[in-house]
C-alpha cells in the first residue's frame, strides 16, 4: 500500500480550500490451526487478506507522515469510520489544522500559518480571508474533494491500494511487534531502490498495523490502530464556524 497516497489525501485539504476561495475475499483469522501465524500462506496472500480485513473494519485510527519530492512533509492523525465520521489533525510542513467530518459536512480549523499556506497561490484572497478563517471551524461543502481524501475510510484505503502490483512479490519476514501487537513483516524491493514494508496483525483479524516506504521519492510511515472503536465527531458550535463558500462569495462581490 503506497504511503504517498497519504500525502495526496492530506495535500488535497489545502488545495481544495484554495480552489474554493478563488471561486476481495473473507479475511479469516491471522493464526493458523496449529497456532503458527498464517501457516502455509504466501506473503502475497497475507497482504491481500490484510487489505481486505482493513477495508472491512468499522473504524480505525490512522497516523503517519510522508516526505514530498520538494522536501516538504505532510502528516495525518485521524480517526475515521465507515460512515465518514472523522476527527483528528492534518498538516503540511509546520502548518497544522484540526479536521472533523460529521453529518455530511467537513470542518477544518487552522491557525494563520495554515490558511496562509493553503492560500499561497492566491495572495490577494489570503490577505482578505485569513483574518476571518484563522482559529475558526471552516465549514466545507458536502461534495468537497477533501472528504474523499481524508475522511472517506473506504476511499482512503482504495487510494492507497490502487496499484495492487505494489503488494505482489512480497517476502515474508520475522514476527515482530507494532505498538505492542504481534505482527508479521512483509517486504518488497521496488523500483528505484525503494523498500516497501507491511506489518500485519497475527492475532484476531489480520489488520494492517503499519506500512512504511524507505529509499524512494516519498519515504514515510503510517500506523493503523484502534480498529472498531467508535468515532464520535461532534458538530462545532455555530458561533465558532464560518462558511467558506459564503465567505468566498462575499469577497468576490
Amino acid at each position: 500500500m503506497r504511503i504517498s497516497k497519504v500525502a495526496t489525501a492530506v495535500a488535497t485539504a489545502s488545495v481544495s480550500v484554495a480552489l474554493l476561495a478563488g471561486c476481495g475475499g473473507d479475511s479469516g483469522a491471522g493464526t493458523g490451526d496449529d497456532g503458527k501465524p498464517f501457516e502455509g500462506q504466501s506473503a502475497d496472500d497475507i497482504a491481500a487478506k490484510a487489505v481486505e480485513a482493513t477495508r472491512q473494519a468499522e473504524s480505525m485510527h490512522v497516523k503517519g507522515d510522508t516526505r514530498l519530492e520538494d522536501g516538504g512533509t505532510v502528516t495525518i492523525d485521524v480517526s475515521v469510520d465507515q460512515e465518514k465520521n472523522c476527527q483528528g489533525t492534518i498538516g503540511t510542513g509546520e502548518a497544522e489544522a484540526d479536521v472533523r467530518h460529521t453529518d455530511a459536512t467537513l470542518y477544518l480549523r487552522g491557525d494563520e500559518q495554515y490558511w496562509r499556506s493553503a492560500l499561497k497561490q492566491q495572495p490577494d484572497a489570503a490577505q482578505k480571508m485569513v483574518p476571518k478563517l484563522r482559529d475558526k471551524w471552516v465549514r466545507m461543502p458536502a461534495n468537497d474533494a477533501t472528504t474523499a481524501g481524508v475522511c472517506d475510510k473506504q476511499g482512503f484505503i482504495a487510494a492507497m491500494d490502487e496499484d495492487k502490483s505494489e503488494r505482489q512479490g512480497m517476502k515474508r519476514g520475522s514476527t515482530t511487534e507494532v505498538n505492542g501487537e504481534a505482527a508479521v513483516k512483509l517486504t518488497k524491493e521496488a523500483t528505484g531502490g525503494e523498500t516497501l514494508t507491511l506489518y500485519v496483525a497475527t492475532e484476531g483479524e489480520p489488520y494492517i498495523l503499519k506500512s512504511t516506504s524507505k529509499g524512494g521519492k516519498n519515504p514515510g510511515s503510517v500506523t493503523f490502530s484502534e480498529y472498531g472503536e467508535p468515532v464520535r465527531a461532534e458538530q462545532p458550535p455555530s458561533d465558532q464556524t464560518v462558511d467558506l463558500k459564503e465567505l468566498a462569495g462575499a469577497q468576490q462581490a
